[in-house]
């Protein structure tokens, strides 16, 4: 007994870190789904049918286990992008392997193809709203050193971990919240101003304003506790809201009709 308890004191320490846990993007997904157009609804209810964009924003990472050279090697890079030098992405910044913003742009480009098969969009649904996600997790947009914070190893509340997984599950799951009230309490404090400025569909921006904030998390006492989440609670709660208004945004502008695209 005394080592099942032990064991399970471990878990979220050997848990593997991804951009947001399913909490983080689950939230990002709801937020999402209350700010799409009509257009964009009916869209994304012809492709995934009765599963919301919640259930999708975690579907990449629950791939994660199967063990094909797809899941396992390919999509891998996919989900963060590593800008070595000064706070623009470039398109030179992209490994040959690919990475997020590049993978953004493919994605993109199959769910606008109608000549793509609805499995490739449907697939491709599924990462963009994961991707946008997870290019609003500050350390997703990493500068290449330490691993978007995987290798910066730090203490929270006395247990071993590091600031990577902090930031993707540990302050989120603080809360003791499910997705859908955390969601509901985001998205209650999104003003109409704030999904005007917010509602900005360049992945650019996302990634600068990550790198901005990346730079302000790394703390100079690797023992965190409620010191921490007190300085970063706030910015955490509107990396999320901004992401789920730009999920939506996105794909609003993605499904935009051609007419549209003509004013």
């Amino acid at each position: 007994m005394r080592f099942l308890v032990c064991l399970f004191a471990a878990l979220p320490c050997i848990t593997p870190a991804y951009a947001w846990g399913p909490i983080g993007h689950r939230i990002t997904g709801a937020i999402a789904d209350e700010n799409l157009s009509g257009l964009a609804r009916a869209n994304v209810r012809l492709l995934l049918g009765v599963e919301d964009l919640a259930e999708a924003a975690t579907w990449p990472d629950d791939m994660k286990s199967d063990p094909s050279p797809y899941w396992q090697k390919q999509a891998s890079p996919w989900h963060y992008v590593t800008v070595r030098e000064g706070d623009e992405y470039k398109p030179s910044d992209a490994p040959a392997e690919g990475d997020a913003m590049s993978a953004l742009s493919r994605f993109t480009a199959t769910l606008r193809d109608p000549k793509a098969s609805i499995e490739n969009k449907r697939l491709a649904l599924r990462f963009i709203v994961h991707i946008v996600g997870d290019l609003h997790q500050p350390l997703h947009a990493g500068g290449g050193d330490d691993r978007g914070g995987n290798d910066f190893k730090v203490t929270w509340f006395n247990r071993s971990t590091n600031l990577h997984s902090v930031w993707d599950s540990a302050m989120i799951e603080q809360r003791s919240l499910s997705y859908s009230e955390y969601a509901g309490w985001l998205s209650r404090a999104i003003t109409p101003q704030q999904t005007i400025a917010w509602s900005d569909v360049n992945p650019s921006t996302w990634v600068r304003e990550s790198i901005a904030l990346r730079k302000t998390i790394y703390p100079s006492d690797p023992a965190l506790s409620w010191d921490y989440t007190y300085q970063h609670r706030a910015e955490m709660d509107d990396r999320l809201k901004r992401a789920g208004v730009r999920i939506a945004a996105y794909l609003n502008w993605v499904f935009t009709t051609p007419d549209d695209k003509r004013k």
